[in-house]
């Protein structure tokens, strides 16, 4: 029989350690077999919310007063005509002076030297010189066009000595109609000269000042004619093609209550109609004088209470660029129409979405914080909408988002006010637009990733914004260029423990942040070195498995009392399994590296954790939790130092693989199988597995069709094979026939499967194939090894080269070299090793 040296030299029954000196074929044969260690498991499960809600049910904003509301009326009389006035860009400086009084107090009457208001405040409006015209109060929405009766503008000028009147051509805005608060209703028929003399644009408020007038004469003066030849054109438009429609407009909306269908298209149709003569005359924006009377018209048509309608307002109203009171309303009133999703279909083919992203581009988020909440939140809600979301995509929606990361991320939020609100919005829309699979890639682009560890350092203590940031690194970390972007990104480990320990009682959160990090270990030892390397990485780990390990079917105290103070309940015995199924899969990866691996298995809480949790659950309950705890101990067992906690536990855990062995689960068998083929190299742990007949098992599994579970029991054969008292047993259970029978059928499929067979029957016979094969299988074995031996023979069925040169390596380093061996033991009985 070969020395121990000799067979380790030959072939290492289960982990290889590493060289790492050289980057051979063996190494890489070697870590396609490791990388098989790994853990896998499924990403946790987020329920969508059926109810289209500002914040969700869980939220911690649910119960606070300051959060915005999600319900709420909207009617005409919200809309501030104020900003229907086009903005002159002039702001004047406040009055240094307190005003005097022309005429002195008298002392015995002081109320003989104020000046008597008019008896009758309509006299200010009938052209009285000087006089200044009622002001419109904030949401008093009047008529497009007044009645019969109207002064004309004549009467309504106050022009300076000298000043030539103006004529018919000098028409007053509609803006005049700020004044009159009459029903809306068709008028009575007018002239062409009156309609004109009605609708010309050229006076703001009723009234010019004789500031503007002078300022007019002084361009007129100076021969610019380019300005008047574009009002004039404005004019043009605005009586030949917009007035026209204003008047339909008009008459369509009287016709609505009580009307059909066809009356409501006809009033879209006209603000389609609106919108394209503005477009097609460059009149959209603040830049149209005429704007006053069309969002007033525009107001009026909100009462009537369609969505459809509705939206083509806000189309239309976006695209004049209101701000203000106006504009949150107007995202409101989006925001209503988006709560449905029957109303999804018509935020399609139209320019909506683009003008809810001009809004998050352009607005402030300290002046207009509250519109963009409700922006967002409508973004939020289309993305919900599979045809929706791809549309967003298309329309740049991550880069818009990423841009407004930037502007929030460094406003502190600790006590929920504006910006955080949006922050969650805005999360949760990304994580909806994560699960198309062609967000990812711009994602990376934009380094949206990145942006969102910068928010998570700075609203830490906003459990909503971490829940919906984890939801999306839990989604993205498991797609290759996601995940290399997030670990690239400086010190994230770092602050994934930070909030690990900081929201441990948030469970939602902490499934999701422990899958990301076992994602980012599962494929790179530099991350797995990066996060063990972390302040109190191992301390935090371990602190959050003891408090969501369960005693006695419920959660632990600590558990308990960390979420009563968050105030909610404690977490069910199946959310704390899916806690430890991803952190034990965190320390599962974390140990492959091998800086990593002594310093956890000499870590006496970690073992200790991970064999309470075998002794504590049944594999009926917590199948996939117990299999995970099983693939990091085998991973331990590897390293086999003095001061290793597994070495000191060796016969503890050996108890405790019994009952995933019996188990019905064939990943559980299978985990226990590699745990004993590990363990078996202790004295000891081989006489319990011969004592207990687990070796029964073993040669059981090699009837498996499964080139892993023959692997894991070969494994077991072979260490127990060292012993001469146990080759008896294991011939008496017919071990080295069914060896046979795996390498003939199994061999050419897997070479590293097909060395550790000859490395067990290696052990098995002694180095004498006269003491347990009789001729029969010895004349069997020898000729399959013959056959194998030859290189052509052996992967000739193999097609792929990159295939071929895998199997090739496989075939010279784990195979070639102890089956020439074998083959010259059977070959001379009588020679030994």
């Amino acid at each position: 029989m070969a020395s121990k040296e000799t067979k380790n030299e030959i072939c290492s029954p289960f982990f290889p350690r590493r060289n790492t000196l050289r980057k051979t074929s063996a190494e890489i044969v070697n870590e396609a077999r490791q990388s098989l260690r790994v853990q896998t498991t499924r990403r946790p499960f987020t329920p969508s919310d059926g109810h289209r809600q500002l914040f969700g049910r869980n939220s911690v904003r649910a119960e606070r007063d300051n959060r915005p509301p999600s319900t709420f009326s909207l009617h005409a009389q919200h809309f501030d005509a104020s900003d229907s006035r086009p903005s002159s860009g002039t702001r004047l400086p406040p009055l240094d002076h307190r005003p005097k009084f022309p005429v002195p107090c008298d002392a015995q009457d002081p109320l003989k030297a104020f000046p008597k208001p008019p008896t009758d405040p309509v006299e200010a409006r009938k052209g009285l010189a000087g006089a200044r015209p009622r002001l419109l109060k904030a949401g008093s929405l009047t008529t497009l066009l007044p009645g019969e009766g109207h002064t004309d503008v004549k009467e309504g000028l106050n022009p300076g000595s000298g000043e030539k009147q103006p004529t018919a051509k000098r028409l007053p805005s509609t803006d005049r109609t700020a004044a009159y608060n009459g029903p809306l209703k068709p008028g009575p028929r007018r002239t062409a000269s009156e309609s004109s003399r009605i609708t010309q644009p050229a006076v703001d408020s009723g009234v010019r000042s004789t500031e503007c007038r002078a300022e007019r004469r002084t361009e007129l003066r100076n021969g610019d004619n380019t300005s008047s030849t574009e009002e004039d054109a404005e004019s043009l438009v605005w009586t030949n093609a917009i007035v026209p429609l204003l008047q339909q407009l008009e008459s369509a909306a009287a016709a609505v209550p009580g009307s059909s269908e066809g009356s409501v298209d006809r009033l879209c149709d006209l603000c389609d109609g609106l919108h394209s003569t503005l477009a097609e005359a460059d009149m959209l924006g603040r830049r149209c004088k005429g704007r006053s009377g069309i969002l007033r018209a525009l107001f009026r048509l909100i009462d009537l209470n369609s969505p459809r309608l509705n939206l083509h307002i806000a189309k239309l109203c976006l695209a004049l660029c209101i701000s203000g009171n106006n504009l949150l309303n107007i995202c409101k009133l989006i925001f209503l129409i988006s709560r449905s999703e029957n109303n999804d279909i018509l935020f399609q083919n139209n320019s909506t979405i683009d003008l809810l992203l001009s809004v998050l581009r352009k607005e402030d988020v300290s002046a207009s914080g509250e519109a963009l909440l409700y922006c967002v939140c409508t973004l939020k809600f289309l993305s919900g909408n599979s045809a929706i979301l791809k549309l967003l995509l298309d329309k740049n929606c991550i880069g818009v988002a990423q841009k407004l990361l930037q502007k929030l991320c460094p406003v502190e939020d600790t006590h929920f006010t504006t910006a955080g609100h949006i922050l969650v919005q805005l999360t949760a829309t990304l994580r909806n637009l994560a699960n198309h699979p062609d967000s990812r890639p711009l994602f990376v682009s934009f380094s949206v990733l990145p942006a969102l560890c910068q928010v998570l350092r700075h609203h830490c203590k906003d459990q909503d914004i971490c829940t919906y940031i984890s939801r999306i690194y839990s989604k993205l970390s498991s797609y290759s260029e996601c995940r290399l972007a997030l670990a690239q990104t400086p010190d994230c480990y770092q602050l994934f423990l930070e909030l690990l320990s900081k929201h441990h009682q948030k469970q939602v959160f902490v499934v999701r942040l422990l899958f990301t990090l076992g994602n980012l270990t599962a494929k790179c030892d530099g991350p797995r070195l990066q996060l063990f390397q972390c302040d109190g990485c191992a301390d935090t780990l371990l602190r959050l498995y003891g408090s969501y390990q369960r005693k006695d079917g419920s959660p632990r105290a600590d558990s308990q009392a960390g979420a009563s103070s968050s105030g909610k309940t404690a977490v069910s015995a199946q959310e704390a399994d899916d806690v430890l199924v991803k952190l034990v899969r965190v320390l599962a990866n974390m140990c492959i590296h091998p800086a990593v691996g002594p310093s956890l298995a000499a870590n006496a809480t970690c073992i200790q954790l991970l064999m309470e949790t075998l002794e504590l659950r049944s594999v009926q309950e917590s199948e996939e939790l117990l299999v995970n705890v099983a693939a990091t101990i085998n991973n331990l067992s590897f390293y086999q130092e003095e001061n290793s906690a597994i070495r000191r536990n060796r016969l503890t855990i050996a108890k405790l693989m019994l009952k995933l062995l019996l188990s019905n689960s064939t990943d559980a068998m299978l985990e226990a199988t590699r745990v004993y083929g590990n363990l078996s190299v202790s004295k000891d742990v081989r006489d319990f597995i011969v004592r207990n007949r687990v070796h029964r098992f073993a040669v059981t599994l090699l009837d498996s069709k499964s080139t892993e579970m023959c692997f894991s029991a070969c494994g077991v054969l072979t260490n127990l094979a060292q012993d001469p008292p146990n080759r008896a047993c294991l011939s008496q259970e017919g071990a080295p026939a069914k060896l046979v029978d795996c390498l003939r059928d199994l061999g050419p499929d897997d070479w590293q499967l097909a060395g550790q067979v000859c490395q067990a029957v290696w052990n098995l016979i002694g180095g004498s194939s006269e003491e347990l094969l009789d001729t029969r299988e010895r004349n069997s074995l020898l000729e399959t090894l013959t056959t194998y031996s030859d290189e052509e023979e052996a992967l000739k069925w193999i097609e792929n080269e990159d295939v071929r040169d895998f199997q090739r390596a496989c075939w010279e380093i784990e195979f070639q070299p102890v089956a020439q061996k074998l083959m010259r033991a059977l070959q001379a009985p009588d020679q030994t090793a």
